[in-house]
């Protein structure tokens, strides 16, 4: 199932389901996707086009990683074996790499801004800290025997 391609509703059931997937991972991978999604409106409007190109980059990468992070924890269930294990650590530090690099390009185009949309920036680099910081807890915890 592509959590992406899933009607908010429907995703906030898979998520809500009593499933080992999706779960917080995938949770945090698409707060980062769509964190991602208001810096690149915050970039459109200050006239960064690099910028709003990376971050609909970005975006694509977290939702993608959403997808990955469920596939990683069933791969580990199904295996149980060290690299299956390593995955569940590795797709979410992946989430916390991009969800950080989306934390700064708010931050970048914020200071360009002195419009009402410098908060969708300022929006988008907090939920990027989020995500990014419950994704690194979630690889702590994977990493556990």
């Amino acid at each position: 199932m592509s959590l992406s391609r899933l009607q908010v509703r429907q995703l906030l059931e898979a998520l809500g389901a009593r499933t080992p997937a999706p779960a917080s991972g995938a949770a945090a991978a698409l707060t980062g996707a769509m964190a991602a999604a208001l810096v690149e409106l915050a970039a459109r409007f200050a006239g960064d086009d690099a910028a709003a190109v990376r971050a609909q980059t970005l975006a694509g990468e977290l939702a993608r990683l959403a997808d990955e992070d469920g596939e990683a924890y069933g791969a580990f269930l199904a295996e149980r074996s060290a690299a299956s294990r390593q995955r569940t650590v590795d797709v979410p530090l992946a989430v916390a790499a991009r969800a950080d690099e989306v934390a700064l390009l708010g931050a970048a185009v914020r200071a360009r801004l002195d419009s009402a949309v410098a908060a969708d920036a300022e929006a988008g680099e907090a939920l990027a800290r989020a995500a990014a910081a419950v994704a690194r807890r979630l690889a702590e915890v994977n990493q556990r025997p």
